[in-house]
């Protein structure tokens, strides 16, 4: 019992012990020297806990190594600290400082010449300039942002491919290995003979920040991707080179994440990214201030003249920049410790984006469909990807419901599926699933979805608004059409306009308008005055059908009831009027129509011209997207769709298959839009809410109304509503 309990007190003890040190992790026998000379002068100097250091041989071990409780700290440069954090959840504790004027960051930043007319939006076939191969500045920074915004797209995750077809030509020293495509080191110089071209190394003309910058003044490149204080220190005769001494930095300006440019001294609001310095990670459950502690304690002794150590100074161990970068000016205390507080968006963004690794990726993404014809489709579009050997490969999988599509992808059991407005709002707000990309209808059209509004005739005497709609006679494309229905109605309700009792809103409508046409509404349970406008087809025959037989069926029949004088207000999208006005409809109803015959009601109660769509609307219709979960690797995805549609994307590409087209699988709009004509990233919008707008949800929730989701729901009235939102979900795909 004895020997036990000494057993016990040994281990406690040792516990204690293990506790009070700190075991540093060293990358390379330098370092591991210089950290052997730390652990010396600070134990001489009495400054404690006791510092160990233990050799790991590079970051990626030592990280494992911390996480695995055999070392509790190391520096860490952003990238490693992105990785650090996600994979093991260390956290950073100190910070390195460089320079009192910007503290503990410096900026990435894209420099090119004033006289070009260059922005980051037409980056694209300029020759470019670079610090070197995987450097934060001069690659990473740069490269993840492009790939992050959209503008550059890497399919397989191949960057160096990506960029090589992005840019005309570049200088990237150190992209001279056998994997390198020949254009990144095209630009490049080598020495004063010519030799060494494209070395990571001094003896490149182009290497590093003055040698990318360089790149630039000479004309070599027209874009230099740097830091901050790349242009000051090389012009205006601070640099003594010889290429360098007539460059005047009022010659250069900086390209904006905006779209504008500035002067190279507004690099605090004209950059690229913040990038965050070097810092200690360490265990979530380490207690960061004792690390601060010890270090603060050394930095106090060990950093100044006179004294035998240096804590920021390795050229002692033939080397640079060993357990702190030399540039270092004094270590401070991270008060938030997260990695994404330390990184910010900017830099955080750029590194998400470079995470794409060609070795993680899966070798086929599974696809999602849910009809015969998109099964069809889907394998004609596996076979012709395979064919021009785009990665990675797809595989089709077939679900009855789109909803049964976004629980697969939730389980991991499937990767993608494109969907539409209402199903967006379902698998993001109840599945969780996230866009990846989305489709664009029209060359010019920037926004990638249409506006849906109230069209009513220009009447001076009676210009009645939103507000006053109870009693007028209605026309709609078509029951649970986005437009046409699930959007206005949704949104008046939301508002109160339109009050449901018991969840009826078939009832609601038929009561509050005094008559309309929605085709598709002539069915058990729906009220008669919702098919009273309808006229069907030239013999009065399939009156409500949802199809062309019925004359005021889609946007052009909604739009031709309130031209005929059958409607008050008609429910359509903002192009309707355009495309059937001033002779662009040639059929005898509408060749006498004018567009300024007409305006829009808008939500605010004002009128507004036809043309002020932008501004006056009842919603932003989303376009489709792509929508995956939040594991998948988006930049993957998007990376083989935008190949894809350079073979694929163009109705005569030649290439046999064709994306955008169902008419050889006898269908419409399978799998993308056939009006699409290309895919698009998601920028800014990485969440269902951000993709589909405030306005839009406002409409969706309107027609899920609260009351619906009680006991009250339970009457004959939901099957009714389920129809109208099984309608939607499949209308988002042809309205």
């Amino acid at each position: 019992m004895k020997s036990s309990r000494n057993v016990f007190y040994l281990l406690f003890f040792h516990a204690a012990l293990s506790l009070e040190r700190i075991r540093w992790c060293t990358v390379s026998d330098q370092e591991l020297s210089k950290c052997n000379d730390l652990s010396k002068a600070f134990g001489e100097a009495g400054i404690l806990p006791p510092l160990d250091c233990t050799k790991g041989g590079s970051a990626a071990n030592c990280t494992q190594m911390i996480k695995d409780d055999l070392a509790d700290a190391v520096t860490l440069d952003g990238h490693l600290i992105y990785q650090a954090g996600k994979e093991y959840g260390l956290k950073p504790v100190v910070g390195e400082v460089y320079d009192q004027e910007i503290g503990t960051s410096y900026y990435a930043v894209a420099v090119v010449k004033k006289s070009s007319n260059i922005t980051i939006n037409s980056l694209k076939g300029v020759r470019s300039c670079h610090t070197g191969i995987n450097r934060t500045a001069g690659w990473d920074v740069p490269v993840g942002y492009l790939i992050d915004s959209g503008r550059l797209a890497a399919m397989g995750c191949d960057l160096p491919k990506a960029v090589s077809d992005y840019f005309n030509a570049s200088c990237v020293p150190g992209a001279n290995g056998v994997n390198y495509p020949k254009s990144l080191c095209q630009l490049c110089k080598g020495d004063s003979a010519g030799q060494n071209k494209c070395e990571q190394s001094s003896q490149e003309r182009y290497y590093d920040y003055s040698g990318a910058f360089r790149c630039l003044a000479e004309g070599a490149g027209e874009v230099a991707f740097v830091k901050h204080s790349t242009v000051p220190e090389n012009t205006d005769g601070r640099s003594l080179s010889s290429w360098a001494q007539r460059l005047r930095s009022q010659d250069f300006q900086l390209l904006c994440r905006n779209g504008n440019t500035a002067d190279v001294t507004e690099w605090r609001t004209c950059h690229l990214a913040r990038i965050p310095a070097h810092a200690v990670v360490v265990r979530p459950d380490t207690d960061g201030t004792v690390v601060f502690q010890l270090l603060n304690q050394g930095q106090r002794r060990f950093n100044g003249v006179g004294t035998k150590f240096q804590m920021f100074d390795s050229t002692a161990y033939g080397a640079q920049n060993l357990l702190f970068r030399d540039l270092t000016t004094e270590l401070v205390a991270i008060t938030a410790q997260n990695y994404q507080a330390w990184l910010g968006d900017e830099y955080l963004h750029a590194v998400e984006a470079l995470s794409c690794d060609p070795n993680t990726l899966p070798e086929s993404l599974s696809w999602c469909v849910i009809s015969t014809e998109e099964i069809w489709k889907c394998g004609e579009m596996a076979v012709a990807f395979k064919k021009k050997n785009l990665k990675p490969a797809i595989q089709c999988i077939s679900a009855k419901t789109k909803e049964q599509c976004m629980e697969l992808i939730q389980k991991k059991e499937s990767d993608a599926v494109v969907l539409g407005g209402a199903d967006i709002y379902t698998a993001g707000k109840t599945y969780g699933l996230v866009p990846a990309a989305g489709e664009s209808y029209s060359a010019d059209d920037n926004s990638n979805a249409y506006y849906a509004v109230a069209l009513v005739k220009r009447n001076l005497s009676n210009a009645f608004t939103i507000s006053d709609l109870k009693g007028k006679k209605s026309c709609h494309t078509g029951l649970g059409r986005a437009a046409g229905w699930n959007i206005p109605i949704g949104m008046l309700i939301k508002r109160g306009i339109i009050k449901t009792r018991d969840c009826n809103i078939p009832q609601a409508v038929s009561e509050f308008f005094s008559a309309s046409c929605v085709p598709s509404a002539k069915q058990d349970n729906y009220p008669p005055k919702l098919c009273q406008l309808c006229i069907g087809d030239d013999s009065g025959n399939n009156k409500c059908s949802a199809g062309s037989q019925e004359r005021y069926y889609s946007y052009s029949g909604a739009f031709r009831c309130l031209a005929e004088d059958s409607g008050d207000v008609a429910f359509v999208k903002h192009s309707t009027v355009f495309e059937n006005t001033d002779g662009k409809n040639t059929d005898s109803w509408a060749q006498n129509l004018r567009s300024s015959d007409f305006q829009l009601l808008c939500p605010n109660g004002a009128r507004a011209e036809v043309t002020q769509f932008a501004e006056c609307h009842l919603a932003q219709v989303p376009a489709q997207a792509v929508m995956v979960h939040p594991d998948t690797r988006i930049f993957a995805l998007y990376g083989l769709l935008d190949k894809a549609q350079v073979y694929f994307g163009n109705s005569s590409n030649g290439n046999g298959f064709k994306m955008f087209d169902s008419s050889t699988f006898h269908g419409k709009n399978l799998i993308f839009k056939d009006s699409a004509v290309e895919i698009v990233p998601v920028e800014e919008r990485r969440t269902y809410a951000k993709w589909l707008g405030s306005e839009y949800i406002e409409s969706i929730e309107g027609m899920q109304t609260p009351q619906c989701s009680g006991a009250a729901a339970i009457t004959t009235n939901v099957a009714v509503l389920l129809a109208g939102s099984v309608l939607l979900t499949t209308a988002t795909t042809t309205s």
